[in-house]
This record gives C-alpha cells, structure tokens and sequence, in this order.
C-alpha cells in the first residue's frame, strides 16, 4: 500500500465545529492543521481549562519515582491491590490447589480445575498493576507494561509447556491465544463500546503500523508450512505431541528447526524495531500524541495520567509483580501436570485444549469483570429515578490486538529460541490449518480497522468469525 488516503469528519464530543482533514502517507506527520489547535497542538492541554499543561515531570524518571505526588504507603499499597476486583476472592483457591497436586487423593480433574481458577484472578492483578505503572511511565511506555503484564499468563503457561515438551499443545496454545486477543476480546470491546455511539476512533497510524506487524507475524508462519506442502506434497502436518515429524527425515528435520529460529530472530528484531519507532519516532519532538491525526481523547488520557494521583507505590507494585509471576508460575506447572490425564479421562484433543480452553484462563478473568460491570450499570440505571446517561467514549478499546501482536512478534520467538536453549525441538511448523484461521483472522481484523474507526456491528462480526473457528475446530476434532 504506497499511498493511503483517510478523511475524517466527526463532530467531537465537546461541541467543536465538524473537523474535516485529509492526510497523504507522504506527508509529515507534523504538517498540523490550524482547524483546531486543541487537537493537533503538540503541547497538550488540560482538557478542563484549555491551557497548556505545565511540566509536571521533566523526565522520566522524575516521573517514575513519584516526583510531585503525594507518597503511597506499603499497606495501602498492599489494600488496594488485592481489594481491586471481586474476582480475587478465587486466590484463595491457590493453597488448595497446591495441596491437591501434592496430596494425590483428589482426582486430575479437580487438579485442573482449582489451578485453573486460581490462575484467573492474576490477569485482574496484572491488569491493575498495569494501570498504576502507567501513572508513574506514561501512555507510551505505559501500554508496553501493560501489554506484557496482560500477556503474562499466557507466555507462562507457554513456558511450562515448553519445558514439559507439550510441543503440539504449545503450537495449538499459541495459535488460541492469538486468536482470542484478534477476534473474541475487541470484538467484545467494539461490541459493548459502540453500542451507544455511531462509531469509535482508533490511532491512525499506530492502526497502520499494527496491520504491517500483524500481517508479517501471520506469515512468518506460513512460511514453513508452504515448505512442508511443497517437499512433501501434502498439506497435513502430523507433528508429534514432542514436536517430532515422523515422515521426515532426520536432517529435514534439522532444517526446519534452523528455519524456525531464523525466523524468530527476525520478528524479534522486528518488534523491537517497531517499538523503537513507536516510542521515538523520527524527528525532534515527536510522539504519539504529537501527530496531526491522533484523537483528541488520547491527549486527554496523558493529560489524565499527568493529574491523577496513583493508588499503589511503585516500588510496592514491582515487588508484588515479581512475587505474583512466581506464584503464578508454579501453579501453571500444577496445571500443564494435570493436562494429560485430564485429557485421557475426557477424549479432549491437545488441538482443543490449546485453540479453545486453555487461551480462556485470561479471557474469564476479563469476561467475569465485564459482565459484573455492565451488569452493575444496568442495575444502577433501572434504579436510578432521573436519566442520567454516562457520557459516550468515542476511543476504541483495541488493546488486545497489541496483545496479538506482541506474542505473535515477542513471545513465540522467544519461545523458539528458548526451545533452542533448552534442547527442546519447538519450531515454526504449525498445521496447515492453524495457519489458515490465523491468516482468515489477521484479514478480517485488518479490514475491520483499515479506517481506524470501529462500530458494534465489526464487533459483532469478530465474534462472529470466532464462533465459526471454533465450530469448525469441533469439527476437525471430530474427524481427528
């Protein structure tokens, strides 16, 4: 795509005039309009008063050490993150399911099931923490640490079955997870989020980079799996639960594996280059929220950051991460443990197991909090005598693509290579039809946000395409 043409008209929120503006991929992205310095004026301002906003932080650091903000205690640090979600109540179950796996009298069943619960509330702890951090880091560096905390259970459910040499369970895990986070969480978002508004923005141009890293992730993939159908004539892939390829030979074999982390190392540099870009784009002053096309509602969301106090320490919060990551890592091994007997029992594939259930153990973290709130909104307006809607949010939530992004760029990679170091035999081979979901999934998301404007009938469609995937992978167990 040379050349790319977006016009945007949209009356915003505040009341401004129609914004009418046309931007050229040839252009400078400093080339600002003087239509409406609110939004193009790289100097933010306080979206209360309108004036600019005073330095509050002169660096990084400064920020991140809580220069200019009120101190937060160890125990009211300690309070508020176990007491932000209802859902931490399921903690509890952590000790329990511990002493199942080691006390052997319970059946693998319940041992799945309590290290599975328990493993939930983590991704509300990451996910909180994540919100806090970006107070003392900022949007940009904030997102990153939030992205990767909310990646968390995933990548180490990925590394426990890695080590347990689950080689095709891991495959079809990685696959799962990035089908969730592309089709069944921003559906959701875009599907509850524009159901009050006739449609919601997303960043322009971080909206294009994401459609160029997502479309090299997808096929990085396809490359080993066209090679395969080409030198053996088939398009099955019947890799071993150990990761083996019995019709192939030995030093085939070794190919591959060497392809594989090629590859890795490629999209590696890949996103780390990408991120570069991101948050030190070229030019003097520039940045995310500096560019002529982005929202008005991200300048308002830094302008936020900026003012609010944080409920958490920092040094507090990056302890209890590291703790919580050690809890969670053990409890991960209890369940990748309890995989094979729990399948034995149930006839459940590992193609299941990895596209369906196990990419669930984040998603019922934010699905539970989800419903409560809209439940909860629902209530409080039957209740509430006076009409009193809440004001729109016309900023699209599409962080779970970030999340697609980065384990598809990031953390498969890094498994890989990790397999590499550990002399487990983990390559890039995927079957043929994993692949073709995840290509169907990476067009249709892209499609979806070419505009850089979602609505709830594209949510709807996401869910959609996620039901279908699931359908036929039913299916394909059934055939199997």
């Amino acid at each position: 795509m040379a050349e790319r043409r977006i016009t945007h008209a949209r009356q915003n929120t505040t009341g401004s005039p129609i914004i009418s503006h046309e931007y050229s991929g040839q252009h400078s992205p400093n080339s600002l309009s003087t239509t409406n310095p609110g939004l193009l004026d790289p100097q933010p301002k306080d979206p209360e008063t309108g004036e600019p906003l005073k330095p509050r932080f002169k660096t990084t650091w400064h920020r991140f050490i809580g220069r200019g903000r009120k101190p937060v205690g160890v125990l009211q640090s300690i309070k508020k993150i176990y007491g932000c979600s209802w859902l931490n109540v399921l903690l509890l179950l952590t000790p329990v399911a511990w002493w199942a796996h080691f006390d052997g009298r319970l059946s693998y069943s319940a041992v799945f099931t309590l290290c599975f619960l328990s493993i939930i509330p983590h991704e509300c702890l990451f996910d909180y923490c994540g919100e806090q951090m970006a107070l003392y880091c900022g949007k940009d560096f904030g997102d990153l640490i939030t992205i990767t905390l909310n990646n968390a259970v995933e990548v180490t459910l990925a590394i426990m079955l890695l080590l347990k040499c689950e080689l095709k369970l891991l495959q079809s895990t990685i696959t799962g997870v990035i089908l969730l986070h592309l089709l069944l969480v921003p559906g959701f978002a875009f599907l509850t989020g524009g159901a009050r508004i006739w449609e919601q923005d997303l960043h322009p141009v971080h909206t294009q980079l994401n459609h160029t890293l997502l479309t090299v992730g997808v096929l990085a993939l396809l490359l080993p799996a066209s090679f395969y159908a080409a030198i053996s004539g088939s398009t099955s892939t019947p890799v071993s639960s150990n990761g083996d390829l019995p019709v192939l030979g030995v030093s085939t074999q070794t190919d591959f594996l060497s392809m594989s982390r090629g590859l890795a190392v490629l999209l590696l540099l890949i996103y780390i280059c990408s991120r570069i870009f991101y948050h030190n784009p070229p030019g003097a002053g520039n940045s995310s929220l500096t560019h002529a096309l982005t929202p008005h509602e991200l300048v308002e969301y830094e302008a936020k950051l900026a003012r609010e106090e944080p409920e958490v320490n920092q040094w507090v919060c990056i302890c209890f991460l590291i703790v919580n990551i050690a809890i969670m890592a053990i409890t991960s091994e209890w369940l990748v443990d309890s995989i094979e007997p729990v399948r034995h029992v149930s006839g459940i594939t590992s193609e299941w197991f990895g596209l369906v259930l196990l990419p669930f153990v984040a998603f019922s973290a934010d699905g539970a909090v989800a419903a409560g709130y809209y439940l909860q909104k629902a209530f409080n307006r039957l209740r509430s005598k006076t009409d009193n809607p809440e004001p729109l949010n016309t900023l699209a939530k599409a962080e779970a693509i970030d999340l697609s992004i980065q384990f598809v760029l990031l953390w498969m990679p890094f498994l890989t290579l990790l397999g590499w170091w550990t002399n487990k035999p983990f390559n890039l081979l995927f079957d043929f039809f994993e692949v073709a979901l995840l290509l169907g999934a990476c067009f249709l998301v892209n499609f979806v946000t070419a505009d850089s404007k979602t609505n709830w009938a594209e949510g709807f469609i996401l869910l959609s395409f996620y039901a279908m995937m699931v359908s036929f992978s039913l299916l394909k167990v059934a055939e199997v």
